[in-house]
């Protein structure tokens, strides 16, 4: 009995405080139990630190805490509880759990790592052997933990990105806040309309920070512009070059099936228009080349978006950007096709951003692919209920939050 508590003393991590007294262990659950005491003889105030007398100690406790091979082990405890200069009671600061939890700093990093693992809060539950409930609130409690330590006034942030994200069926969208430079999500707001964005801006950021920001990248979304122009006049806006190729693939895409009707060789066209000529399979390149051939709308729809496409990256001042984007808009408005020529009217009234894509290296690629994990998250999670669980699983996992308790 006494080489196994100089064991478990041994590999555990309490601190010299702290000793393991007993030991008891249920096979038919496969469950380990520690009884563990305060071994220093000295109290302290968990609020003033300063030196008290032992007045009793609470009731039992129990803690889970790592797992001892394949049985769960349990931390059974009766605090000390001190009484201060001013008579008022107070159990003594624990340095290995929070004195709310009923679970160590030690499990509660290790289920915050497993978490990272499977991305599904119902499989690590099952992995350690814990509620959903439990790693649910670890999840929560851990993000607001990594908020309160990330000091927003010393992050130099001059360039932002703003892009929206499917919550759930019936147009259910949240807005995500990012930071190209360190490639994290800065916050998560609830909706994409106006209010609520402008209230997710001056929520995440202070008037100094705002008036700093030099670039929004984003969508031609309304909300969008008006509330960066309410919050953020001076930043220049950079509607991204994927969301307007987007714009140019969707009118491909209506062209071809107005057009597939009379027009046999669109049938299986659909993809093959839109993907990237590196991407296309040997029967896409073979059938591209013969939509290609014909003298059908959606060839010179494809043909005006591979133009719009050469536009980027080649000028480096307004003028010339400007030019090339009338040149562009006058040629293929001439076309007369009703689709193309709405995405060209939109771009026009929004050619201020569209000239700085064009001309800017900021873009909004960074946060697509943060868009693309965060689809993975709700896959893994098979979908989030509330916007409170959606958010907190983005910053989580995407937040470049510090997550850890920290001991002692």
């Amino acid at each position: 009995m006494f080489l196994t508590k100089d064991f478990f003393n041994l590999i555990s991590d309490f601190g010299d405080d702290w000793v393991i007294e007993e030991f008891n262990a249920d096979h038919n659950k496969k469950e380990v139990y520690l009884k563990m005491k305060y071994a220093n003889n000295k109290y302290f105030d968990p609020d003033s630190d300063q030196e008290c007398k032992l007045y009793d100690h609470a009731p039992e406790r129990v803690w889970r805490h790592l797992d001892l091979w394949d049985y769960k082990s349990f931390i059974i405890c009766r605090l000390p509880r001190i009484i201060n200069s001013d008579g008022r009671v107070k159990t003594i600061k624990l340095g290995w759990a929070d004195k709310h939890d009923r679970h160590t700093y030690s499990f509660e990093i290790k289920l915050i790592d497993t978490l990272n693992g499977t991305r599904n809060q119902t499989k690590t539950s099952e992995l350690l052997g814990c509620s959903f409930r439990l790693a649910n609130r670890i999840i929560h409690q851990s993000t607001e933990r990594g908020l309160s330590r990330r000091d927003m006034q010393k992050q130099p942030i001059e360039d932002i990105g703003l892009d929206e994200k499917a919550f759930k069926k019936g147009h259910k969208y949240v807005t995500v806040i990012s930071h190209p430079r360190s490639g994290c999500v800065i916050d998560v707001g609830e909706d994409r309309d106006e209010k609520s964005v402008i209230e997710l801006l001056r929520k995440t950021f202070t008037e100094q920070q705002l008036v700093k920001i030099n670039t929004v990248c984003m969508d031609m979304w309304k909300s969008y512009i008006n509330a960066v122009d309410q919050c953020i006049p001076n930043a220049e806006k950079v509607h991204d070059k994927f969301h307007l190729i987007k714009y140019l693939n969707d009118a491909i895409d209506n062209i071809r099936r107005r057009e597939v009707k009379e027009n046999e060789v669109l049938k299986y066209g659909r993809y093959t228009l839109l993907k990237n000529e590196e991407n296309r399979t040997e029967f896409q390149k073979q059938l591209f080349e013969e939509i290609m051939k014909s003298n059908l709308e959606v060839t010179k729809a494809h043909y005006a978006k591979e133009t719009f496409r050469s536009l980027f990256n080649i000028h480096n001042d307004d003028y010339q950007a400007t030019e090339s984007l009338k040149s562009w808009a006058t040629t293929f408005y001439m076309y007369n096709i009703s689709e193309l020529n709405k995405v060209i009217l939109m771009m026009l009234s929004h050619a201020k951003g569209v000239i700085n894509a064009m001309i800017s290296t900021h873009t909004n690629a960074m946060a697509e692919r943060l868009n693309g994990k965060i689809q993975e998250i709700k896959l893994c999670g098979r979908g989030y209920r509330t916007f409170k669980n959606f958010r907190s699983a983005i910053l989580f996992f995407h937040g470049g939050l510090q997550l850890y308790p920290l001991k002692w």
